[in-house]
């Protein structure tokens, strides 16, 4: 009787998987080897290794998947995804401009080639160059600040809490600063005035109602352990109806005719009028200066552009006081963020060219229609990648500044809603879809849709954005 000779085998077993020692010499794996090392390659095969043996076990393996070029695309995979930054850049379609969770203002190409030659070499952040002797961190920005605000003096740290605890730590340690009662403002991550001003080791005396505050409700408070007058402004509210304010000039008299500075905290901040750009206007701080400010704080990486920084101005005594206090080196930044910050600032020299050097000014300000062209480009693109389980269209829309800046204020804008035909999560899925891609795609879910709002996707950024909705699985 003649045996039929077996046919091929159709799945793999154990011991049809290579050695890992075979497969580190391998062709297949050369690529890998230079890429990562053999330290790192070697730890990435031998899980591989140990998951395809219990999947080939079970049965579940072609005979193809134990080659050594099969082996090595998912070594690949593997090792491409432990090696992926977490900090990576998105496509913020959120409809949010000034987004905090996204890193509020992109920087403008010169703050971006400042940092990168601060990154790569030694630089004069403390030395002198002109004396040949240490010098002070400040002075990189400071004479810009003092110059775009009209102060006499400036310094820099971390972000505006930063800069309003240590206003209070080194001006009102151990005693009282009055504040309105409308303006005790709670920020991100319940991070309270009240709280800033214990933390600051300051006593807050509250004076008016929540809607309504006086002059004389400052003047009657004062005493012997008031040690400075604050007005802040409530950037990320408003009260509206039956209110009552006083004004920063009206302040700063009380504070003059009883030998006290006024600190102002703006928030956000801004360097110019917005109003030139036809967006609703902040205060600037060259008019607070002006009125008799004698300390202004605001932050650097929202309506300014900035990167993320607290800037504190004012008085020349004042800022000395504050920089010879000790939560000043702990809070001081490092010459990355000097380095951004400077050539941010530097554009506010021309601020008639502002909006188009200015990232962040150039995307609050862009034209509605620009932003409604570019959703016609892009639908027809996104449907096709979506297929028939999604309804693509083009729908006006109304973007928000952000980061607790001009917070009843929206712009005009246009982007892609996106529908899904079919229920059970499915809307879900796909915004889980696009924020897994490899630039991920944030935006928004609302009234059963999807939210793309096309404001703040560059146009040059386009062909990116249509090239990775390939990876999308319809």
């Amino acid at each position: 009787m003649t045996v039929a000779p077996a046919g091929p085998r159709a799945a793999a077993t154990p011991g049809d998987i290579p050695a890992l020692d075979r497969l580190l010499r391998d062709a297949a794996f050369a690529d890998l080897l230079a890429t990562y090392g053999r330290t790192e390659l070697t730890r990435a095969l031998r899980g591989a290794l140990d998951a395809l043996r219990a999947r080939v076990v079970e049965g579940a393996v072609p005979l193809a998947g134990t080659n050594a070029s099969s082996i090595a695309t998912d070594v690949g995979a593997a090792l491409e995804q432990r090696h992926r930054r977490v900090l990576r850049r998105v496509f913020n379609l959120s409809g949010t401009v000034l987004h905090t969770n996204l890193g509020r203002a992109p920087l403008p190409q010169a703050a971006v080639d400042a940092l990168v030659d601060a990154a790569a070499a030694p630089v004069n952040l403390e030395f002198d160059l002109a004396a040949g002797r240490r010098g002070d961190r400040d002075r990189v920005v400071e004479s810009l600040l003092c110059e775009l605000t009209g102060a006499e003096a400036a310094t820099v740290v971390n972000n505006n809490a930063a800069a309003v605890l240590l206003a209070l730590a080194a001006l009102a340690n151990r005693r009282e600063v009055i504040v309105s009662r409308g303006e005790l403002v709670e920020i991100g991550g319940s991070f309270r005035i009240p709280d800033v001003m214990r933390t600051a080791g300051a006593r807050l005396r509250e004076v008016g109602t929540t809607n309504r505050t006086h002059a004389a409700d400052y003047a009657e408070a004062i005493g012997p352990r008031t040690a400075a007058l604050m007005k802040v402004h409530t950037s990320n509210y408003l009260v509206v109806g039956y209110t009552a304010g006083v004004d920063v000039a009206a302040l700063a008299a009380i504070a003059r005719t009883h030998g006290l500075p006024l600190v102002v905290d703006l928030g956000s901040g801004s360097l110019v009028d917005l109003g030139h750009f036809g967006l609703p206007r902040e205060p600037v701080v060259r008019d607070v200066i002006a009125a008799g400010a004698d300390l202004v704080t605001f932050s650097g990486d929202k309506l300014l552009g900035g990167p993320q920084t607290g800037l504190l101005v004012g008085s020349a005594a004042l800022v000395q006081r504050i920089k010879r206090h000790p939560l000043k080196r702990a809070l001081r930044v490092g010459k990355l963020t000097l380095a951004a910050l400077e050539p941010v600032l530097a554009l506010y020299r021309s601020p008639e060219r502002l909006a188009e050097r200015l990232p962040a000014l150039r995307l609050l300000t862009r034209a509605p229609a620009a932003i409604e062209a570019q959703a016609l480009r892009l639908a027809p693109a996104v449907q096709q990648a979506l297929g028939d389980r999604c309804e693509v269209a083009v729908a006006a829309m109304e973007s928000r500044i952000g980061s607790g800046a001009l917070p009843t204020a929206t712009l005009p804008s246009h982007g892609l809603a996106i529908r899904v035909r079919r229920r059970g999560g499915a809307l879900d899925r796909l915004d889980d879809a696009l924020r897994a891609l490899p630039r991920a795609v944030v935006g928004r879910i609302a009234d059963k849709a999807l939210w793309l709002d096309l404001r703040c996707l560059d146009e040059a950024d386009e062909a990116a954005f249509v090239a990775q909705l390939a990876r999308l699985q319809p």
